[in-house]
């Protein structure tokens, strides 16, 4: 049934195209928000990748792949708003004061979130992990969705666990 419907999107229906991307609209806004971790940013890759998508739906070769070709647009639109506001950002000079006037230490939580932990990752290793083990992806699929070659996504997905590895050891001995 969703192939017709996107051959029916990709011929110009609207209605279609709506009825297609609203079945995926959560798991767009859930993928966002774990890349980017703030309710806005995610709703702007959501509009971001309705856009994206409406426009370049033409050249989808294979209706049945719809799901995961938005995921992919999602997780380049997550990727592409996370690099344009890596930019060094001054503290105002209010907050500089109240930092200079507070000499009290910092409250420094003894455990680490997961979303923490994810954070921590390189956008390759986010992206393996997050379709792995959160969209319960198989390592093929995840290659295949992020057009990587199945043996250097095992290599990203050993990498990152490694890391959350030895992250959760040292909030655990930390905590101790």
């Amino acid at each position: 049934m969703n192939s017709s419907l996107v051959k029916l999107a990709q011929r110009g229906d609207q209605n279609a195209y709506l009825q297609l991307f609203s079945q995926y609209e959560a798991d767009i806004y859930r993928i966002a928000h774990v890349y980017l971790n703030h309710v806005e940013d995610a709703l702007d890759v959501v509009q971001e990748t309705a856009y994206r998508s409406y426009k370049s739906l033409p050249e989808l070769r294979e209706p049945s792949f719809f799901k995961t070709w938005l995921i992919r647009i999602t997780i380049r639109c997550s990727i592409d708003l996370l690099r344009s506001r890596q930019r060094f950002v001054p503290l105002s000079h209010e907050f500089e004061e109240h930092l200079a006037d507070d000499h009290s230490p910092p409250d420094i939580p003894l455990s680490i979130s997961l979303q923490d932990m994810i954070d921590l990752l390189d956008e390759s290793e986010k992206s393996v992990v997050l379709l792995r083990f959160y969209y319960d992806y198989t390592i093929r699929e995840t290659a295949e969705l992020l057009e990587l070659p199945l043996g250097s996504a095992k290599t990203i997905l050993y990498r990152a666990l490694k890391k959350l590895r030895k992250q959760a050891e040292e909030v655990d001995w930390n905590e101790r």
